[in-house]
């Protein structure tokens, strides 16, 4: 099942010349595990519910434990550094859903494990 990391980062106006080394050097450490960007930055979105500040990243893994892998590595865990000491944000790892889902089922098991 596929897998994401989702981050909300907030960079300055400015980018430091480490983070733009990250940008330069991070997909050779996603490759090995299957990652590819699906969004990157997102300057551009229209926030519908609540606020959003930062810019959206989300880059799509084969599985979680290939999620985990790569923000495991050594290769990542030497690079992230160049990021984290200039722009701050949040990060996840989360799983997709399967094939066929169906919110509906879903609030059904809730409604049966509420009753």
């Amino acid at each position: 099942m596929t897998a994401y990391a989702i981050a909300n980062l907030h960079p300055n106006s400015v980018l430091h010349e480490e983070v733009l080394a990250y940008m330069e050097r991070v997909q050779g450490t996603l490759d090995p595990f299957g990652g590819r960007f699906l969004v990157h930055g997102a300057p551009e979105r229209e926030v519908r519910e609540g606020s959003w500040p930062g810019g959206v990243v989300i880059v799509g893994f084969p599985t979680y434990e290939d999620a985990r892998a790569w923000y495991d590595s050594p290769a990542y865990q030497e690079l992230l550094p160049l990021r984290t000491r200039h722009m701050s944000g949040d990060l996840l790892l989360i799983d997709g859903v399967p094939e066929g889902y169906e919110t509906a089922a879903t609030a059904a098991r809730v409604r049966a494990a509420q009753s």
